[in-house]
């Protein structure tokens, strides 16, 4: 499968996220880039998921219906033509980092799909429904991996 490069401003890949970006810091979504999403692409679905949340994978981020010819998103936004879906906090849109003071660092994965088709998933979808849409059909998909700690 091909790999979309995916980037962001506000940091490196496996580096500390900002505290501006967390959920009690000021709870704005990163500004992030992507290059070399493929031809035929018919929509782009972002997720960021946290792995290391207690309870399980924890959602902070799913939006879908994002334009395939579009490169990014700007600190705050949504994706050009994307819909928000509600987060692990049951808020739509981004939901910052907010692990359990005491824990180590948490890592929060920004994983970008390009798909043939829409997927279908259910509108409080879960990050394993999302994983499960995107087995079949993915063209091509980038991750980013940020790290939090409170």
């Amino acid at each position: 499968m091909a790999g979309i490069e995916l980037k962001s401003a506000a940091f490196t890949d496996h580096a500390f996220i900002p505290d501006r970006f967390a959920k009690r810091g000021g709870n704005v979504s990163p500004p992030l880039t992507w290059a070399q999403v493929p031809d035929g692409s018919a929509e782009l679905v972002l997720l960021c998921e946290d792995p290391d949340a207690p309870a399980g994978t924890f959602l902070h981020w799913l939006v879908t219906g994002i334009a395939p010819h579009s490169r990014g998103v700007a600190e705050g936004e949504t994706p050009e033509s994307g819909s928000a879906r509600p987060n692990g906090f049951g808020e739509r849109g981004w939901g910052g980092p907010q692990p359990p003071p005491g824990d180590g660092p948490h890592r929060y994965f920004f994983h970008l799909y390009a798909l043939a088709a829409p997927p279908e998933l259910p509108d409080d979808a879960t990050p394993e429904d999302v994983h499960r849409a995107t087995e079949q059909g993915t063209l091509a998909s980038g991750t980013l991996v940020g790290r939090y700690q409170r």
